[in-house]
């Protein structure tokens, strides 16, 4: 039985077009800035999402970490949403390698109120100063769900008023443009830094970039050559991510459909879906997540267990719409 893989978005592998574009591609060091390729990514992306410069990193947990070394000093804290994937994901990191602090706001959705993050700042000489606020969006753990452009504004206006700086942790932010219909930049506007992900929904093998203004360029540059960044001709990898950026808005549109479709299916045998999908994941909830995906697994279907109740499916471009259709007919059988 032929395995129909709905873990994580990150499985998606290189297309021929990509292959073809890395094994063509010119290079160069880029930790000399000589990589023409890695220069013209990273030129295209800080232009559509609206910043002076971006630098091209091994992975999104990178760029967030160099984020956290640019906006958080020693013993300072930066806020984000629960559940966001720089407290849930990164295995501590800002604490091992900035010596800040993550300090969670209640974010119903994935989505803090400004009330919250007013009055969570701290401005006393008996707690860890705060100095910036992470978002993210898409959200993961709060069911990939897309934090609105009105509260994303309010949001960065409180932070501004509480003279905090701000990032956009966008691993998926190519999954809210699509289901907002709002531009790249507008998602981005504001913001400090952003970071945005090649290697889930675009579908490239390797990479991330971290966008700055010019002034936070070589303090970046140098943060990721000490985190083991440096990655010399890289424009190999670069040249599948620019390839990717041909037909990603296509590419996600269908896979929030094939979630849709998923949920409704799901819905349909009796499942709860819950939240009802906003972009490319599914969350269900379950007695026994671990055990429930042993039985899946039985039938050929892989999904993430998230807790002891929580299941997780994502669609991605290596799923056809009629593997959507295949797994609900073998869900059948449970």
């Amino acid at each position: 039985m032929e395995p129909i893989d709905f873990r994580s978005d990150t499985l998606t592998r290189p297309t021929p077009a990509m292959r073809r574009a890395m094994a063509e591609a010119e290079v160069g060091d880029d930790v000399y800035g000589e990589d023409p390729t890695v220069r013209r990514l990273e030129a295209t992306i800080a232009e559509r999402l609206g910043f002076e410069a971006a630098v091209f990193t091994p992975s999104g947990t990178m760029a967030n970490q160099i984020a956290v070394l640019l906006h958080a000093p020693r013993g300072a804290e930066v806020l984000a949403p629960e559940g966001a994937h720089v407290f849930e994901f990164e295995l501590g990191a800002p604490a091992l390698l900035a010596g800040a602090l993550i300090r969670t706001l209640p974010a119903p959705g994935g989505r803090p109120a400004p009330e919250a993050l007013t009055q969570a700042v701290h401005d006393s000489p008996h707690q860890a100063p705060t100095t910036a606020l992470f978002l993210e969006n898409t959200h993961n753990l709060a069911g990939g769900t897309v934090l609105p452009l009105e509260l994303k504004n309010a949001l960065l206006e409180a932070a501004k008023a509480a003279g905090l700086s701000t990032h956009l942790d966008g691993a998926r932010l190519w999954n809210a443009s699509v289901a907002t219909g709002a531009p790249l930049s507008e998602l981005a506007r504001g913001f400090d830094t952003a970071m945005v992900s090649f290697s889930k929904g675009l579908g490239a093998p390797v990479g991330s970039v971290l966008l700055v203004p010019r002034a936070l360029e070589a303090e970046a540059r140098r943060y990721r050559k000490i985190l083991g960044g440096g990655m010399r001709q890289a424009g190999v990898l670069a040249a599948a991510a620019l390839v990717a950026l041909g037909d990603w808005e296509a590419v996600i549109a269908e896979d929030h459909q094939k979630a849709k479709a998923l949920a409704d299916g799901l819905a349909a045998l009796g499942y709860r879906v819950d939240p009802p999908p906003e972009t490319n994941m599914v969350y269900l909830e379950v007695e026994g997540a671990a055990a429930f995906c042993q039985r899946l697994a039985s039938l050929g279907i892989l999904a993430l267990p998230l807790g002891a109740r929580r299941v997780r499916f994502v669609t991605h471009r290596d799923l056809a719409p009629e593997d959507v259709t295949e797994a609900l007919r073998r869900l059948q059988a449970l």
